[in-house]
Formats: structure tokens, sequence, C-alpha cells
């Protein structure tokens, strides 16, 4: 048999075998996969959508003006890294150093601008109201910091105090596993309850 022949026939399995790999790992697999997804976890295989285009419990949101000013009524996220603030495309902390010049300045701006805002002092404001999470969209909370916001939000929408923390408890989400973590707040679920509640 000449080697060109031998050369052809090798080309042709491998073409063959191309395809068909393509077809069963490459169709197949992603329709098996796909199809379990959508029949077992079909709110997480979907992006955890949050109601009517509202985003996914996923990503983080931020619930500002467009000056960047916080709303008053509403309950807020951890400061993001993420390009302009929360752009799931540009998902990165700020990797700056803890003793960086610029990382200890922000921080002591954000402490001093919650402090203000909530009627504080600046000892009361936990450390994940002023730091960015390394992926700058964590839609989390501590307890500490949703706690903390209740008595703003509270005034602000004319409601109970006792009402919108027995809401924020209401929210609490517990360490993952049972021990891994801490308890946490889903902001955007938090402030889409909040609205339901005034609705």
């Amino acid at each position: 048999m000449s080697s060109s022949r031998t050369a052809v026939r090798t080309a042709g399995v491998a073409i063959r075998a191309m395809l068909v790999f393509t077809l069963v790992l490459g169709v197949g697999y992603t329709l098996v996969v796909t199809g379990i997804g959508q029949l077992l976890l079909p709110f997480q295989a979907n992006g955890s959508p949050l109601g009517d285009d509202k985003g996914s419990a996923l990503i983080g949101q931020s619930f500002t003006d467009a000056d960047g000013e916080a709303l008053p009524e509403y309950f807020q996220s951890r400061p993001s890294a993420a390009g302009e603030g929360y752009d799931g495309a540009a998902s990165s902390g700020s990797n700056l150093g803890p003793e960086n010049p610029d990382l200890v300045a922000s921080i002591g701006e954000r402490r001093a601008a919650i402090a203000e805002r909530e009627g504080v002092s600046t000892d009361a404001v936990p450390a994940d109201a002023v730091t960015a999470s390394a992926s700058g969209l964590d839609p989390h909370v501590s307890v500490a910091y949703a706690l903390l916001q209740v008595p703003r939000v509270a005034a602000e929408r004319d409601l109970p105090e006792q009402q919108v923390r027995d809401l924020v408890e209401s929210r609490i989400q517990g360490r993952d596993l049972g021990f891994l973590g801490t308890e946490r707040i889903n902001v955007a679920e938090l402030n889409l309850a909040l609205d339901e509640q005034e609705g």
C-alpha cells in the first residue's frame, strides 16, 4: 500500500472521529447537561433571575441615583471594584494590598460617608460595608451591615423599624453546608421584598 493511500485513509479516519466526537461531546453532551439543569435546577440554570428584568440573584447591584449617591429608601450593597460597579464583564477586585495608600484612603472615605448616612460612629461600620469582594460582584452583605441600615430605611419609607428589622431577619441566609462562610443577606432580594411590602 502506498504512503499516499495510507495518508488519505488516516485523514479520513481522523475526520470521521472528529465528526463523531463533535456530535457526541459537542452536541449530545451539551443537550443532556442542559436538559438535566432545566429539569432539576431551572432557577439556577436560567441565571437565577429576580422577577421581571430586575437582574440576577447572583450578581450584586448598586442602589444609587444618577450621580452615584445612595438612595436612602434602599439597603445599600457593598462597594464594587468591577468596572464602573457590578459590571459582570469586568469582574475583579481592586488588587490593592492592605497597606496601599489609595485603598486605605478609599476605605476611610467610605467609612466616614456610611457613618454619616447611618448616624453612627465610624467604629460601628462593618468591614464589608467599606471593602469590595474579590469578584466585585458579591450580592450579599453581612447581617450586621443590613441591620445597621434598618433605622434609615424605616424612616425613609415611613415604616415601623421593627417591621423592617423583621424583614431583614427573615432574609438571612445561613452558612454554606452549615459551617462555611458567614450568615449573609442578598441585598437585591431584600430590596425587592421591601418594595413588595409597600406595594
